[in-house]
């Protein structure tokens, strides 16, 4: 049991080391057993006071407080749900570029065997003016500028060698016949 040298107030608890009144360091007092712990009441208020002049735990010059009535809790509107996913960076669309350097270049390998370069040189040509133009329009969206310039030159590259062999043959075929 603990004391209050200052109030002479005793406290029951062991972990309090300050009285709760006055805030004095409390004194370790030693009690007998057969006594019983003391009981502090307050005297009751003479019938001459009116309830008016009680005592309450209010201080003087606050504003008086009426108790506001218990609302149960609201229930929540809504669930909760989790954020969004982060945006990623996506890379440019460069199908379209890549499809016509590829058929570019089969133009060129590929193509003076059987003609099959005629089917796929104007096709590369076609897909590579069509992605540059899209990448001019929508640059974050599309990509591969580099690729659809070489699809170009390739497809173009076909044609200006398939004229050649055409001129050249022609004009052998011309001069044969002279002689």
């Amino acid at each position: 049991m603990k004391r209050c040298p200052t109030c002479n107030q005793e406290f029951t608890d062991d972990w309090l080391t300050f009285c709760t009144q006055d805030g004095t360091s409390l004194v370790t007092v030693e009690t007998s057993s057969n006594e019983p712990p003391v009981t502090l009441v307050s005297p009751a208020m003479p019938p001459s006071v009116s309830p008016l002049e009680q005592p309450t735990l209010d201080y003087p010059g606050s504003p008086s407080k009426t108790p506001v009535p218990y609302s149960p809790p609201q229930p929540m509107q809504a669930g909760w749900s989790p954020p969004p996913p982060p945006a990623y960076a996506t890379a440019p669309q460069q199908s379209l570029a890549i499809a016509s350097l590829v058929l570019g270049l089969v133009s060129i390998t590929l193509g003076f065997c059987c003609y099959f370069g005629v089917l796929t040189g104007p096709v590369a040509l076609a897909l590579g003016i069509y992605s540059l133009v899209m990448i001019k329009k929508e640059p974050n969206k599309y990509g591969g500028k580099g690729f659809a310039i070489g699809g170009i030159i390739t497809g173009s590259l076909y044609f200006v060698g398939l004229a050649l062999i055409i001129v050249l043959y022609g004009m052998a075929a011309l001069l044969g016949n002279l002689n």
